[in-house]
């Protein structure tokens, strides 16, 4: 007889409620297109031509007439109503009223200058609309010859003198040499005839020559990398989850 072998204190009991570890597929909640048909057919598989059968015409009925349902009137024949004369009350006809003029819309005393003699009147009318367009000029677009100065037309001028401005050639501003004035000559420096003084600069700040490269600092480096003096960086990953509740693996121990 065989002993069972079990790690620790737990042992095989009925599980307290459904666990998902013990189902290994989701179950029925997929639907795989069908492979058959037309509509909705699997995209992977090839599908056939559908045909489809057609159902059986409805017979027509021999006599399509709606039979003795019509309630003719006898007293209608082939040639119209078969009647004799009938007589009915028509109401009063309402003719249409036209407006007439009463004696208040005429205006006899206006007529007296249609029936009796009278003075010729005028009136003043408005101003026409070909005025604006008259290009006829006015008494103010011409201009009578000037009668005095040296310019009449069709009459004798008297002599005319004009005041001239007075000349700079000749006046008292005229310079006839052409001589400097003081303000042409320029100032001797008087460093020139006598001893010069000591003059001072201030030169820009002197730098030291360097290199002015960029450096890297110490983010720049990555020791955890490197490589070249160890086969490998250490590398961590993540184990498989195992389920408390599965059975582990049991070895009969013979």
């Amino acid at each position: 007889m065989t002993e069972e072998v079990w790690m620790g204190t737990w042992r095989p009991h009925r599980p307290r409620g459904p666990i998902m570890a013990l189902y290994s597929s989701p179950g029925p909640k997929y639907l795989i297109p069908p492979t058959t048909g037309f509509m909705k057919h699997t995209p992977t598989k090839l599908r056939a031509p559908a045909y489809s059968f057609r159902g059986a015409p409805m017979l027509l009925a021999e006599n399509c007439s709606p039979g003795p349902r019509y309630n003719v009137n006898p007293k209608i024949l082939r040639t119209g109503k078969d009647l004799g004369p009938a007589y009915s009350i028509l109401g009063r006809y309402h003719s249409k009223t036209l407006l007439t003029p009463g004696p208040g819309d005429y205006f006899p005393e206006k007529s007296t200058k249609y029936v009796f003699d009278s003075a010729p009147s005028h009136s003043i009318s408005a101003r026409t609309k070909t005025f604006r367009v008259d290009s006829t000029p006015g008494p103010a677009a011409y201009m009578l010859p000037m009668v005095m100065g040296p310019n009449t037309v069709g009459k004798v001028s008297q002599p005319s003198f004009s005041i001239k401005g007075r000349s700079k050639l000749g006046s008292f501003s005229d310079d006839l040499h052409k001589t400097p004035g003081p303000a042409a000559y320029h100032q001797t420096d008087v460093q020139v005839t006598k001893f010069k003084a000591p003059q001072y600069t201030m030169a820009a700040r002197v730098e030291p020559p360097g290199d002015k490269t960029l450096k890297p600092g110490p983010g720049a480096h990555s020791p955890e990398k490197v490589t070249l003096t160890k086969p490998c960086a250490p590398v961590v990953t993540f184990g498989i989850k195992h389920s408390d509740y599965m059975v582990p693996l049991v070895v009969d121990v013979e």
